[in-house]
């Protein structure tokens, strides 16, 4: 799936005017040798005596910049995720899809790091991605129930992943009915049939935004958002 240029230029510009996000810019040597890119937002409120949340925000595809995951975060994540007071972190995928095996293991490998250096809250691990960081968010929450208790997949496809093996974990669905690049339809009815598995899934459908609109999503996402900190205090 590619995602128009155009987007990029949106993105840039969401970001600027979000400003507010204190994004570091970093780069991550994998066991390999090679490195990935990735935007890291620790929050004012973090104190290593109070393990905070973790977020893994996951980018859409297209025309990549360098530090496109902080970019995305900037622009989308932060700004609708800020009640969380989350730890955030933003990779660049290294490959062409989050759900690679090269970037899985990047992703992985990464997130260790980062719960290695930082105090995090095990039960509040958060996936959230935007089309195809959307079915990464898919993609890393069925292969890694053991790390993740939440998602939120945006303007997402499931993917080759069976439906038995999804929304193990409190999943938050978002889709429009006008985006063109991702039928509303099957996502739809995916989130219908992972209620009927008696999965704890919410569908919130959008009625105005296109798939290169990803800016009138953050209301969507801090409905998303509120969500899932009252699936986790249930339990």
């Amino acid at each position: 799936m590619r995602i128009r240029p155009a987007i990029v230029c949106v993105l840039l510009l969401l970001a600027t005017r979000a400003g507010a996000a204190d994004i570091q810019n970093l780069r991550f040597r994998m066991p390999d040798g090679s490195d990935v890119l990735y935007g890291l937002l620790v929050p004012d409120s973090y104190r290593a005596s109070q393990p905070a949340p973790l977020i893994l925000a996951l980018h859409p595809g297209g025309e990549r910049m360098r530090y496109y995951g902080s970019a995305y975060t900037r622009a989308v994540v932060a700004p609708a995720t800020a009640s969380l007071k989350a730890v955030i972190v933003a990779p660049d995928c290294p490959t062409g899809s989050w759900a690679d095996a090269r970037a899985d293991a990047a992703v992985m490998a990464l997130l260790g790091r980062i719960m290695g250096d930082y105090s995090i809250d095990r039960r509040r691990v958060l996936v959230v991605g935007y089309s195809m960081g959307g079915r990464g968010t898919w993609f890393m929450s069925s292969h890694h129930r053991d790390l993740f208790t939440a998602a939120i997949p945006m303007a997402a496809a499931t993917g080759d992943d069976p439906l038995e093996s999804l929304a193990t974990m409190p999943t938050y669905i978002i889709h429009s009915r006008r985006d063109q690049v991702v039928p509303f339809a099957p996502a739809e009815r995916n989130a219908r049939e992972l209620e009927r598995l008696g999965r704890s899934v919410k569908f919130d459908a959008l009625s105005e935004p296109t798939h290169f609109d990803m800016g009138a999503y953050v209301p969507a996402l801090r409905r998303a958002v509120a969500w899932v900190e009252d699936q986790w205090a249930r339990r």
